[in-house]
């Protein structure tokens, strides 16, 4: 299952008013420089360094809230209803006129442990999201989970940006209730184990091109199944 739509929705209003609290932060581009063209910026809740320009999503690292996190009471509930372990939270904009090329973020899938959550919070029309070649519209307040271990692409050609609150979180038996509530086979396996040669090369050689430390951490676990 490459994605869930979540039946529990978020108040947008409030979402988007407390993100004109935060939109005068800085704001630094997307790591991932090479996967985008135009503007893909981030603001983080939750991150290693406890620091709202800390964008980067460690796997395994210990996470602490932002000052930002702080001046939105309503996100903090959101997040506190999740009863699991969060990670890296940030706030993701992408500019109109701007395109996130189709890539994928290996390991990024309910079956390998992990999960994403994204709550569009500002979107528009002109927004259209692709996985797998399936086009999806997010709007504003619903809750949705993404595979993004699978090829997923966006383009904003709208007149607004687009902006979602992104979760990464852990996964336990809470959230094993509320995604096979939503039709997702537990029995699904990691298929971490059982890419054949060519294409762990060929992941390996994206997350190099990457090069974050998170893709580093990554390019050590398909290593040391090979």
């Amino acid at each position: 299952m490459n994605y869930i739509k979540f039946s529990q929705t978020y108040n947008a209003n409030t979402l988007q008013a407390e993100l004109e609290q935060v939109l005068q932060e800085e704001w630094p581009l997307h790591f991932n420089s090479r996967d985008f063209n135009g503007d893909w910026r981030s603001i983080a809740l939750r991150s290693v360094s406890g620091t709202s320009n800390d964008i980067y999503a460690h796997t395994g690292g210990h996470y602490q809230n932002t000052p930002v996190l702080d001046r939105m009471p309503y996100v903090s509930e959101i997040l506190d209803a999740w009863q699991c372990e969060k990670e890296a939270v940030r706030l993701l904009s992408l500019a109109p006129g701007s395109v996130i090329n189709p890539h994928r973020d290996p390991g990024c899938a309910y079956h390998d442990g992990s999960f994403r959550i994204h709550i569009p919070i500002v979107t528009n029309p002109g927004v259209y999201f692709t996985i797998e070649e399936e086009p999806l519209q997010l709007k504003a307040g619903e809750c949705w989970y993404i595979n993004f271990s699978a090829t997923h692409s966006i383009v904003n050609q709208g007149n607004s940006p687009r902006i979602h609150l992104v979760m990464d979180g852990i996964r336990n038996s809470w959230t094993d209730r509320l995604f096979a509530a939503h039709g997702y086979d537990l029995s699904t396996k990691s298929a971490a184990g059982r890419y054949d040669d060519a294409t762990r090369a060929a992941m390996i050689a994206e997350l190099e091109r990457m090069n974050t430390p998170a893709a580093r951490e990554l390019i050590a676990g398909l290593k040391a199944k090979q």
